[in-house]
């Protein structure tokens, strides 16, 4: 199973290429994950690379949860996909960042990869150089999530 983990500075170039920090291209060609997915996140105005096979479960996920004969939910699925965009790096690491992409996420030069989970973010660097919370906000959040002992005593004898 991928989990990305980094937080790496880059700069796309005059054609919009960028190269996949390294750390994140070792992880992929481990997990024979030759292919990409690229959409604009849903909440935030960043990109998001998807490890091809991340993307068909997410996106089994939402289908599982759809009903395909209600427009309603034909509507956010086509929606969900049309955004998305298969990306294969070349021989050097890099992927082609399409221009309406780059302006979805407001991504002039300078980028930010971010490892999430099973994802990696890229961001416009201006973007991330506040914390996404305050520090204050942070801990409370973590503190209601993470604050009832049980829990962790359960999590220890997995």
């Amino acid at each position: 199973m991928i989990r990305f983990l980094g937080n790496i500075e880059a700069k796309t170039d005059a054609k919009g290429r960028v190269f996949i920090p390294a750390g994140f291209r070792r992880q992929l060609q481990s997990a024979s994950e030759e292919k990409l997915v690229l959409r604009k996140d849903v909440f935030q105005d960043c990109l998001v690379l998807y490890p091809e096979s991340v993307w068909f479960k997410t996106q089994n996920q939402l289908r599982k949860r759809l009903n395909k004969w209600n427009a309603k939910h034909q509507e956010i699925f086509r929606q969900f996909v049309s955004d998305a965009e298969i990306m294969v790096p070349d021989g050097n690491g890099r992927i082609l960042l399409p221009k309406r992409y780059l302006q979805m996420a407001g991504i002039q030069s300078d980028v930010r990869f971010i490892g999430v989970d099973n994802t990696i973010e890229i961001w416009a660097k201006e973007k991330t150089e506040q914390p996404f919370m305050n520090p204050e906000e942070f801990s409370e959040a973590l503190q209601d999530i993470l604050g009832d002992e049980d829990d962790w005593k359960e999590d220890e004898d997995e």
